[in-house]
């Protein structure tokens, strides 16, 4: 692969961003073979003067050429139309298998292709052999074109042989970035493959966990999306049952990693990992300053108004620790969430306000969210707002506001502008606060990171709190704050993903019922939670009660004592009375 050098933007203070460089289209194709030890892959160490991965190990691939389109590989349309539409692309989406194949020749000397007549061209006939090693180079370098060899030797790339496997961008930041399809396929019989002693200078067969264990050694250096192939790679036994996988897949999801500043140096964060999303907001140049680890006391700014501290108490449920956010600048701040009645917690705060805290709000009063609220207030003065703490459940009841808040209130932090928005569900006074001018939605245990949250009634109420997050929707914001762990995008996503699998549970709640009949609630758990560990099933429990109870205010379910049934209407039918079902549980 000949990598263009790209000049690095010149940094000018008081300059604006540089906007990021566009990847160019590249394509990999990943060989397998069966091994006598099992599945094995096909790498070739890149030269160490390399300018893209020096010295790295590779699968054999590079840019996306212009003669990759030459429509001698697309003879009708329906040929690139398909390509495009497996790739997500407009058009052109052929070049890449193109690309892979070509790439593959000149990195590998291994070519798939197939004859005039469609079978697989025999590179061990010596004529063909000779030609392909002459020209080999001269396509590398340009001097012949891919197309012209493949007329001239009357042979077509053999793209059925191939499956797309995986789709990854470069990192915004990297001074040069690939955005690369990654494809996989048998390696033809009889070809064994070479490096080319100019881009690469060594060639092997490895089996993926020992590709992975010279990695770890330090005696192979690889790109993070080489690591990550070969771990998906490492799952497989034989090529037959990695090639069914592959050919399986009804959408490649595209990575694109971010780079970060991890607890033990630099991390790369692919979508679905925690800090993923607030990485990308606080780094947009990907310069890899920003944190993706979460240190109890430490302050993070997130948006101009806005700040987090993190209190000592992480936990199962509590994630990280409980997200304390500061909102303003200059002189006069508010406090959101105080947290446990932690005095070093407190201190951190106080240190990283840098100026009045004149107002305490809370979310909602479990003790892991407002206890400090008294302690801010004794060594601050400030006012402390929220809605007071129900009658049942764990409740912080020492918890007393000084002005009780109502959905829609408003306070005005210097310039910027909080409003309150009432979110029953996980508790009946919970509050979500909206950072109007950020576009962030404060959102306590109402939404919270890596893990649903629990509904316990009699407090908590799962229809509710399912009409709650429906409710978030019609909000103008751009990122959520929970009150455990980082920022979080996409929020109309993630409400859509929350309710989806809320309501699978409930579908599977339901069906639980009707195979039992009737079933206590631990009966329950056991089949509609049989996903989660049975250690945390005593918890589940109560969100399944949460889903009865929803189930029974809507007709679908009847209770008696202990016993949880299907229902028509809301009606439990017993012998020769109907009886509407009350609430119980165990």
């Amino acid at each position: 692969m000949a990598a263009i050098p790209v000049p690095a933007p010149a940094s000018i203070p008081g300059a604006a961003p540089k906007p990021p460089l566009t990847p160019r289209p590249a394509a990999t194709l990943i060989l397998v073979r069966d091994g006598a030890r099992g599945l094995e892959v096909f790498m070739l160490q890149r030269t160490h003067q390399a300018a893209f991965v020096p010295g790295g190990y590779v699968f054999p691939g590079g840019a996306v050429d212009a003669g990759d389109g030459d429509a001698f590989f697309a003879p009708d349309a329906t040929a690139d139309i398909s390509a495009s539409q497996r790739l997500g692309l407009p058009s052109g989406g052929l070049a890449y298998w193109t690309a892979a194949i070509r790439e593959c020749y000149e990195e590998a000397g291994i070519l798939l292709a197939d004859d005039a007549h469609g079978r697989p061209v025999d590179t061990a006939e010596p004529s063909l052999c000779a030609a392909l090693a002459e020209a080999r180079g001269k396509v590398a370098s340009g001097e012949m074109a891919f197309a012209d060899l493949c007329r001239a030797l009357r042979m077509r790339p053999a793209f059925e042989r191939l499956a797309y496997f995986a789709h990854w961008i470069t990192p915004v930041g990297a001074p040069r970035r690939f955005d690369t399809r990654f494809y996989i396929s048998a390696a033809p019989a009889g070809q064994c493959g070479s490096h080319d002693n100019s881009e690469t200078i060594a060639s092997m067969w490895l089996r993926p966990e020992d590709a992975l264990a010279r990695h770890k050694s330090g005696e192979a250096d690889m790109m993070f999306a080489t690591v990550r192939t070969l771990q998906t790679l490492a799952r497989f036994h034989d090529v037959a049952a990695l090639m069914d996988y592959a050919r399986s897949l009804a959408t490649v999801p595209t990575h694109q990693p971010r780079v970060s500043a991890g607890s033990k140096g630099r991390r790369v964060l692919i979508q679905g990992d925690a800090a993923y999303a607030e990485v990308g907001k606080l780094d947009p140049e990907g310069k890899g300053h920003a944190a993706s680890d979460i240190v109890p006391g430490e302050v993070t700014r997130l948006s101009r108004y806005l700040r987090r501290v993190t209190a000592p108490n992480p936990g199962y449920m509590t994630g990280p620790g409980t997200n304390s956010y500061l909102v303003g600048e200059g002189d006069d701040l508010a406090l959101i969430d105080p947290g446990p009645a932690d005095a070093s917690h407190v201190a951190a705060v106080l240190r990283h306000a840098g100026g009045r805290i004149r107002w305490v709000l809370t979310t909602h009063t479990h003790i892991d969210h407002s206890p400090a609220a008294a302690l801010v207030k004794a060594q601050t003065g400030a006012r402390v707002l929220g809605m007071p703490a129900p009658p049942h459940g764990n409740q912080d009841r020492a918890f007393v506001p000084d002005e009780t808040l109502e959905d829609g209130m408003t306070i005005r932090i210097g310039a910027c502008t909080l409003r309150a928005v009432h979110t029953p569900g996980h508790a009946s006074n919970h509050l979500c606060y909206l950072l109007e001018e950020d576009r962030i939605l404060l959102t306590g245990d109402h939404i919270m990171q890596g893990s649903t949250v629990v509904i316990n009634p009699p407090d908590g109420n799962m229809q509710a709190y399912l009409a709650s997050l429906q409710l978030l929707k019609t909000l103008d914001i751009d990122y959520l704050a929970p009150g455990h762990g980082f920022l979080i995008e996409n929020p109309d996503a993630v409400v859509d993903r929350i309710v989806a699998h809320r309501m699978a549970r409930e579908a599977k709640i339901e069906r639980a019922l009707a195979a039992l009949g009737e079933a206590r609630i631990e009966e329950l758990v056991a089949i509609a939670y049989d996903d989660v560990p049975p250690q945390r099933h005593a918890m589940a429990a109560r969100s399944l009660l949460a889903h009865l109870e929803k189930l029974q205010a809507n007709g679908r379910a009847a209770v008696e004592g202990l016993f949880w049934r299907s229902a028509a209407e809301g009606l439990w039918n017993t012998g020769n009375a109907s009886v509407r079902g009350t609430k119980g549980g165990a």
